[in-house]
């Protein structure tokens, strides 16, 4: 690891120097603070927040990994934040929300800094490859999502599966047998985000075992991708009468085009949608939908993530904690039985 001493020899200055320039305790020339400021790029150094250069201290401090990709939906995942941030107030901490996608990087540049006592990670890929670098700076860390393989992680999440499930069985209870999935944009499959790969999985599952037939369709969400893809599945698929979204960027598009298009929801065509219940209810009709607590899933990870401070605090090895939450199908007025056929 780079040290404060290796700072000051590349750039030609004391070790004091280096401190009062990166502490701005003392007034330091411009000359001088571009050389340190340049030497600090070179190497790589991270100045430590010092709470381990300190024995026995802590920076109270949880950091909140929320990459912002285009096709994230910020009010969800913001939620979710606040969730943690009061769930984490409740410990005498406060949270540092990183939302830049620095990968592995991002992980270790919070280890080396000692910005933070403990790390929760969202927006979980299958694969990530965020988790070997946890478990290899042994930062106490929780997920809120799930990856391929949880052994020695904390995790907590929805139980998405599920939720893609009951999906099928409240269409195929309405007598639905051609149905559409709308899910997040290709970007979001091609990452093996958890969460999409998941719910998706678990209504393919189902929708075999009561005898539906299925297209998957993934949208962008904007108006106009809505409208290519939900043309796209009634060329391919003329008789489909239940659509089920996992996009809340496309709902809104997606119901004013059935209007546009002569089909009344849920007369002609069922929707269903997986998301947060507020969402759910501001539509017209408002929509049947699957969902579970955002703040529920705060307080876990945040409960989760501290059990894994105190125990690495005491010398012990932290219990692993894996806890999917039931998701919730609220029935409401975009939903009926499936028009019969002439």
């Amino acid at each position: 690891m780079v040290t404060l001493a290796d700072v000051a020899r590349h750039a030609g200055v004391s070790s004091s120097t280096v401190s009062y320039a990166l502490s701005g305790k003392r007034p330091i020339s411009d000359e001088t603070r571009t050389r340190i400021e340049q030497a600090v790029t070179d190497l790589g150094y991270h100045p430590h927040a010092g709470a381990r250069a300190l024995a026995g201290k802590r920076s109270h401090v949880i950091a909140l990994v929320v990459p912002l990709h285009p096709e994230v939906h910020v009010p969800t995942m913001m939620e979710i934040a606040i969730a943690v941030t009061v769930a984490a107030r409740e410990h005498g901490y406060d949270v540092l929300l990183l939302t830049n996608d620095e990968g592995p990087e991002g992980i270790r540049r919070v280890a080396a800094t000692g910005l933070a006592d403990g790390v929760i990670l969202m927006d979980v890929r299958l694969d990530d490859d965020r988790i070997p670098v946890l478990q290899a700076e042994e930062v106490p860390a929780a997920l809120i999502g799930l990856p391929d393989d949880p052994a020695g992680l904390s995790c907590v999440d929805h139980d998405f599966a599920t939720a893609g499930a009951l999906c099928a069985d409240h269409l195929a209870d309405l007598g639905h047998r051609d149905v559409a999935f709308i899910g997040y944009s290709s970007g979001v499959y091609r990452r093996h985000a958890g969460y999409a790969e998941r719910t998706l999985n678990g209504f393919r599952q189902r929708a075999e075992q009561r005898g539906l037939r299925v297209l998957h369709r993934p949208c962008e969400g904007t108006y106009e991708s809505t409208a290519g893809t939900l043309a796209r599945i009634f060329a391919d698929r003329p008789g489909t009468t239940g659509l089920v979204v996992q996009n809340e960027a496309a709902i809104g598009p997606l119901l004013s085009l059935l209007r546009a298009g002569g089909r009344t929801v849920p007369e002609d065509a069922s929707v269903l949608a997986i998301c947060p219940d507020p969402l759910a209810e501001q539509h017209s009709p408002r929509l049947t939908s699957v969902t579970g607590s955002q703040k529920d899933l705060g307080q876990v990870a945040v409960d989760q993530v501290m059990a894994r401070i105190a125990a690495t605090g005491a010398g012990d090895q932290p219990e692993d904690q894996l806890l999917l939450l039931p998701p919730e199908l609220v029935v409401r007025e975009s939903t009926a039985p499936a028009p019969r056929r002439s």
